[in-house]
């Protein structure tokens, strides 16, 4: 669906699922909190309006073209891929569960280990200190790996994450594509 969803469409999304999209032996498996009701409306990752990952990717140079949320399936053609953390769609990722999130964190190691990516890039700081149970982390790089994956922090692309503006969250990313290309 590519059309703009109805307000019905979202209310129906509640508690739904988002289908990952990923390869083995990625460079990058980009991981989301949760998936937004919307992106589940529409059926593609980082769909929400507001939502600033697809530019972020595209400034800090992971892409040579800026990509619409519809496009998200290209990203495998990049070696890079999209899941999350938490399977259920909410409205705010602060719906979640610190349950669902430690949870979300077991059934990531085991999608780690299944596709062997280079880097697992946890976009949202708090989440990730929920879910990994590391509660002074910071974004970038972790002392952790999972299995041979380096696993990286990086600030949440959400429209309502205020601390960050595009130009603060593309440094971040080219951080980490600068840490990939070396």
């Amino acid at each position: 669906m590519n059309a703009k969803p109805t307000k019905q469409d979202i209310q129906a999304a509640t508690g739904k699922m988002m289908s990952d999209i990923l390869a083995p032996d990625l460079t990058i498996m980009f991981c989301g909190i949760n998936p937004s009701l919307y992106s589940v409306a529409v059926g593609h990752h980082f769909a929400r309006p507001g939502n600033r990952f697809w530019k972020a990717l595209h400034f800090a140079g992971f892409t040579d073209r800026l990509l619409k949320p519809f496009e998200d399936r290209e990203l495998l053609q990049y070696g890079y891929g999209i899941t999350n953390i938490a399977d259920r769609a909410t409205a705010r990722a602060d719906q979640l569960t610190s349950e669902e999130l430690i949870a979300g964190h077991q059934q990531l190691a085991v999608k780690v280990e299944h596709y062997r990516p280079k880097v697992l890039a946890v976009l949202g700081i708090s989440a990730y200190r929920t879910a990994f149970a590391r509660t002074k982390a910071t974004i970038g790089r972790q002392s952790e790996c999972i299995h041979d994956t380096i696993v990286w922090v990086l600030p949440n692309p959400s429209g309502l994450n205020a601390h960050y503006q595009l130009a603060d969250l593309t440094r971040s990313y080219q951080e980490l594509l600068i840490a990939v290309k070396v």
